[in-house]
Parts: structure tokens; sequence; C-alpha cells
């Protein structure tokens, strides 16, 4: 999918010239990430694999952000395996995160695959630069009523929210992970049909931080990575 149709298909107002650049940026990166050997050991491969999430609340409905689950999420028992493929998508996905992260000085950014789990369909998070934060998020209508990346999972449609608070304070449903967020961009990951085959989700302590520069960033990686889905 080119750069002008996602614009249009998702609704997100950004700047296609720049969306343009930051992908040439995340294609050279792309190239050395590609070069790279995977992991040789098991336990090596875990930072691809298994990461920290928070406890949920005992309907699922809220993260505890100030306490952590003792079992790690392990991706391995949704992907079928630490496969070949699987794990060199993985180190991909987690090689581009962490350039837009950096170069964007974004706080938290995530990337999800909506997948069909025994429990129904659900965004599951791939990679991610930040703090633990939930693994899955149910693609249910009844989810989306207080979930940004459910909404958009089921949608296709973006959002971006300039303040957290006054978008809270004026009846707006939100998802908090953590509460330090002012800021958030969550976007569709679109296959080339237009149907939403994943999510990316970004965010920051800083009120109004998604500008033109920063979310021609996050659409740049909405753009590549269903390429590297495993």
């Amino acid at each position: 999918m080119d750069v002008s149709e996602y614009l249009k298909r998702a609704k997100v107002q950004a700047s296609s010239t720049a969306v343009v650049d930051a992908q040439r940026r995340l294609w050279a990166v792309l190239d050395e990430a590609k070069k790279a050997s995977l992991p040789a050991t098991p336990s090596a491969l875990n930072r691809v694999y298994l990461f920290k999430v928070p406890k949920l609340s005992a309907d699922g409905s809220c993260s505890l952000h100030d306490e952590l689950d003792p079992t790690p999420y392990d991706l391995s028992t949704v992907l079928g395996g630490r496969t070949i493929r699987n794990s060199m998508s993985l180190v991909v996905l987690h090689s581009l995160v962490g350039e837009v992260a950096r170069h964007g000085g974004i706080d938290w950014l995530g990337v999800y695959q909506a997948r069909a789990l025994p429990s129904g369909r659900a965004l599951v998070k791939l990679a991610y630069e930040g703090v633990p934060s939930r693994a899955e998020f149910p693609l249910t209508e009844a989810f989306a009523k207080t979930s940004n990346n459910a909404a958009v999972g089921l949608s296709g449609t973006a959002r971006v929210l300039a303040d957290v608070q006054a978008h809270v304070q004026s009846g707006g449903a939100y998802y908090e992970c953590d509460p330090k967020v002012r800021s958030e961009a969550c976007l569709p990951v679109l296959a080339d049909g237009g149907q939403v085959v994943g999510l990316i989700d970004a965010e920051s302590p800083k009120p109004n931080f998604f500008d033109d520069e920063h979310l021609a960033m996050v659409v740049a990686l909405a753009l590549e990575v269903p390429h590297h889905f495993p």
C-alpha cells in the first residue's frame, strides 16, 4: 500500500513527503537487520519472545500498572513455537520499533498483530520500547468502548489524541496502561486490500507531542511492519 492510499484509508493527517523521508530511514535499518545473525541460544532469544506484563484486574478490563505479573508473556505459545521464520520476524520488528522510538524520542512504542486466539480475535503485541504493558487487546465491540487500540483495530481509522487528560475529562474512552501518558497516536496496520492486520501504538508523557514529523515516523512504521509479521 502506498503512502497516499494509507493516509486516506486510515484517515491520518500527515505529510506524504515526511512519511517518505521516514520510510527511507527505516529501509536503511531494515537492510542492517536482515544481515544480522539470529541469537544463537535460547536465553538470547528470550529478549524477543518473552516480556514482562502488568497484572490485570480480576475482570481483565484494566492493567494494574504498579504490579507486574510474575509470569512473563511468551510469544512462542501464540506464534506456534520459536521457528527460524518467527525469530527473524521478531528480530526485524524489534529493530524497526527501536529505530523509530530512538530517532523520534517516543517514550512508548509498540507493534501489534491481529490474530485469532483460543479466547477470540485479539491484537497481540510483538515488539515494543518502553515500560511493560498489556500483551493482548480483545478485538470486540465491548472492549472497544474503553480501548483506543481495540477501537482502531475494529474500525481501521486512526486515533490521535493531542491531550489524553482533556480527552478523558470530556468523556472520551481510554484504556490506561501508564498514568504518565499525555498524548497518543494509535494507527492501524493495513493489508493491501485495506483490511486491518495490526496496530501501531505510540505514546508520550508530553501533550501535543505527535506533530507532523513524529506522526510521519509512526505512519512509516505502520506501512513497513506488515511485510515482517510472523
